[in-house]
């Protein structure tokens, strides 16, 4: 049977791998939307998340370190997929009142997907007993979680409205 010998700490590399990618490629992405928003405060919640992002990674490269693994993507079809909707909503929806708010929401999306993970690597950490390395990707999961709630802030109280 493939996969048989495979154990829950290979998973756990697996999704760090994965994970890896996506805030690689999240570095990638999140500068082009702060310069495509018309909002200031949408854009200065970008432009602060891509400093949280750079934290993230070296949090990531500390956690390789800790399994012993060299720090290493895996291409991750869903951020592939997430970067890519946002990509269409700049070009589909440039000088549009409604651009910012399919861009916020775009972002809101990879927050969600990265607080799965996030939470799924935190367990996994705790179950074999890392404690160290869950710290960090708690600490991760914590950021991700406080993001997620200002760009649900700014859609609520100006973002949408303006798009309407």
């Amino acid at each position: 049977m493939p996969g048989q010998n495979k154990s829950l700490e290979d998973l756990f590399h697996e999704n760090l791998k994965d994970i890896y990618y996506a805030e690689r490629k999240i570095l990638v992405a999140l500068p082009k939307m702060a310069k495509a928003v018309n909002s200031d405060q949408l854009r200065a919640a970008f432009e602060k998340h891509v400093e949280e992002t750079k934290g993230q990674v070296e949090r990531l490269k500390q956690v390789f370190k800790m399994i012993e693994q060299a720090p290493k993507g895996k291409t991750c079809p869903a951020i592939l997929g997430l970067v890519e909707e946002g990509e269409e909503v700049m070009e589909d929806f440039e000088d549009s009142p409604a651009l910012d708010a399919g861009l916020l929401s775009g972002a809101q999306a990879v927050e969600h997907y990265e607080m799965a993970r996030y939470g799924t690597l935190v367990a996994w950490a705790e179950q074999l007993g890392m404690k160290e390395a869950a710290k960090l990707l708690q600490q991760t999961l914590e950021e991700e979680k406080k993001t997620d709630a200002l760009l649900n802030k700014l859609a609520e109280s100006a973002i949408n409205q303006k798009a309407a």
